[in-house]
């Protein structure tokens, strides 16, 4: 809801502006095809927008006009023609992710101060579902179930909600961070800052830049990678395709509304592929002939 508002605060700003009207007197008619290629290259070269932010601004568009075809019927022919308007193609860049004992030296061990413990548990949630970081700031305590099977309730994108499952290590966290702070109530925030109100995006990357500078003393491979909040949702992906988890499974767990979105795990995966490749016999490779060894014809003489 945020990006689309802010998609359409700066399209009727570039609009108005464009066709100097004001933003009531607007029509349908006047979103043609030049116009939003106009707004879509202005984001680009005026405000340095990258193509997946233009695309992103292109689909709030292609939403509200297949909304507003459903209201105005006469309005389909100048919708059909601003709907025809295609993304951006552009180069997807290698998705990034970290070892195990990469991820494992971030998490660390709670400290004695009230911060350390948040963090803690922060980054052990964050891995454990790979969960978005919308989806990990908005839980509340009565989200986390600890009885029984362990698990928490995440909201995510498009209202979906679905239960993930937790480790007996994060399990044993939630309880201490519960005991450490009583006063939260079932409707409190999970992990707060430090006024007690939900943390924000650019809170939790500030928080993971300081632990992957703590932790790169004892992990110099961190220093080679450029880690954000995100990067740990890709870790958990990559370590269950590791395991042998389908993509399917991996769609399912990580919420992605359709398994093609996933399979750009496989093609970050180098390590499966050369496991791949190795089954494959190098063509520049001479093959070895058999030779049955002396027992091997004793054993077929007496046949």
């Amino acid at each position: 809801m945020a990006t689309y508002r802010d998609a359409f605060v700066l399209f009727l700003n570039f609009t108005a502006g464009h066709l100097h009207k004001q933003p009531t007197a607007i029509r349908l008619d006047d979103l043609t095809p030049t116009l939003i290629l106009a707004f879509l290259d202005h984001l680009e070269h005026e405000r340095g927008n990258t193509v997946r932010t233009r695309n992103a601004r292109l689909a709030m568009l292609r939403t509200f006009l297949k909304f507003a075809g459903h209201r105005d019927v006469g309005a389909l022919g100048f919708i059909e023609q601003a709907l025809g308007v295609p993304m951006k193609r552009f180069e997807r860049p290698i998705l990034g992710f970290l070892s195990p004992e990469e991820m494992l030296a971030i998490i660390g061990k709670p400290g004695a101060t009230w911060t350390s413990r948040r963090d803690h548990l922060l980054w052990q949630m964050l891995y454990n579902t790979g969960a978005r970081v919308s989806e990990i700031i908005g839980v509340c305590v009565s989200d986390v179930l600890l009885d029984g099977v362990a698990c928490v309730h995440l909201h995510g994108k498009g209202r979906k909600q679905r239960t993930m499952p937790l480790w007996r290590s994060t399990t044993k966290a939630i309880r201490t961070w519960l005991k450490f702070n009583p006063e939260l109530t079932p409707t409190s925030t999970l992990l707060p800052n430090r006024e007690g109100h939900q943390m924000t995006r650019t809170n939790v990357a500030q928080r993971l830049a300081l632990a992957v500078s703590a932790a790169t003393s004892a992990m110099p491979s961190l220093g080679d990678h450029r880690i954000s909040p995100h990067t740990i949702r890709h870790t958990t992906a990559m370590h269950l395709l590791q395991s042998g988890e389908s993509i399917e499974g991996i769609a399912l767990w990580l919420g992605h509304e359709s398994p093609t979105t996933t399979h750009q795990y496989t093609q970050a995966n180098l390590a499966m592929k050369e496991k791949t490749l190795a089954k494959l016999r190098d063509p520049a490779t001479q093959a070895a002939r058999f030779r049955a060894s002396d027992s091997l014809l004793d054993f077929l003489k007496k046949l």
